[in-house]
């Protein structure tokens, strides 16, 4: 089975922001600037908390995958790649997520 992943999302967003914004509507979200990118992640993950209270599966799963689309594309605006977000997490997941947080300082 091919499975489709978030390096491939994440290539399909870098490929889209080649072509115009009356053709995609990533690219339109791109040219919009980072605020408008950062501002639809917002509403996506309100509308993914709401899904999960409400106990809505298929809202939930629906919601997840804009959130996890305009993450990209606001990762994108901010010339962040994906790779650069899994090494982060690659790091962070090689100690225990207590001995994480309090490096942090959070």
């Amino acid at each position: 089975m091919n499975r489709f992943s978030l390096d491939d999302l994440a290539a399909i967003i870098i490929a889209r922001a080649g072509s115009t914004a009356e053709q995609s509507y990533t690219k339109s979200l791109l040219e919009a600037g980072p605020a408008r990118a950062a501002k639809k992640l917002g509403e996506e993950a309100v509308e993914t908390v709401i899904a999960a209270i409400e106990g809505d599966r298929t809202a939930l799963i629906k919601e997840s995958a804009d959130v996890l689309y305009h993450l990209l594309v606001l990762l994108t605006s901010r010339g962040i790649s994906f790779d650069e977000v899994m090494a982060e997490l690659k790091d962070r997941t090689s100690r225990s997520g207590h001995t994480e947080k309090a490096a942090r300082g959070d």
